[in-house]
């Protein structure tokens, strides 16, 4: 797909240092703290594989078009998820992400597009993603796009230290069972 000669394609790891470069403008636009070291990698080996957990797609400016590793306009990193309530997959949109000068050409239309699409292949009946609030201007492409804001508060819960991965299968070898609240031990 391609918007005002820009070229939309899968993530490679020839793109890595332009996507490093992606992430960590994407993290001082959005004021938060730099990416991890290894962020692109993990991203990158989850969308590697017959079975991916995660997808990246990229976006490269005309005249920069052709093999990976040249210079991109911005990236969309998503994956499929589970929502209890519904008990229905769909696609959570974790980044999308155009540089400055990039922005209003039609490039964030085509990668959310693609996105859609991809997510429709799948099954899943919907995409949702979150944006910070003072981001009007995404607000605004969001609601023309016809997109529709749900009113969440979303929260993220610092670990103080790794879990190790649960067995998948139910009854598996490591507990998550939560600690009980002080005063409410029995």
């Amino acid at each position: 797909m391609t918007a005002a000669g820009y070229a939309l394609r899968p993530a490679t790891r020839a793109d890595a240092a332009e996507l490093a470069r992606l992430y960590a403008d994407h993290a001082r636009y959005e004021k938060a703290a730099p990416p991890h070291p290894d962020a692109v990698a993990a991203l990158l080996d989850a969308a590697a594989g017959p079975a991916p957990r995660a997808w990246a797609l990229v976006a490269q400016p005309p005249g920069a078009r052709g093999a990976p590793g040249g210079q991109l306009a911005g990236y969309a990193a998503y994956s499929l998820e589970f929502a209890a309530w519904s008990v229905r997959e769909y696609v959570h949109l974790d980044c999308l992400y155009l540089d400055a000068e990039h922005r209003g050409k039609g490039v964030g239309a085509a990668l959310l597009d693609e996105v859609a699409a991809h997510a429709g292949r799948l099954g899943a009946p919907r995409v949702e993603w979150q944006t910070p609030d003072w981001n009007e201007g995404a607000v605004r492409f969001y609601r023309r796009y016809g997109a529709r804001g749900l009113a969440k508060v979303r929260f993220s819960l610092p670990l103080p230290a790794p879990v190790p991965p649960a067995d998948p299968a139910p009854g598996g070898s490591v507990s998550r069972t939560p600690t009980p609240p002080p005063g409410d031990q029995q």
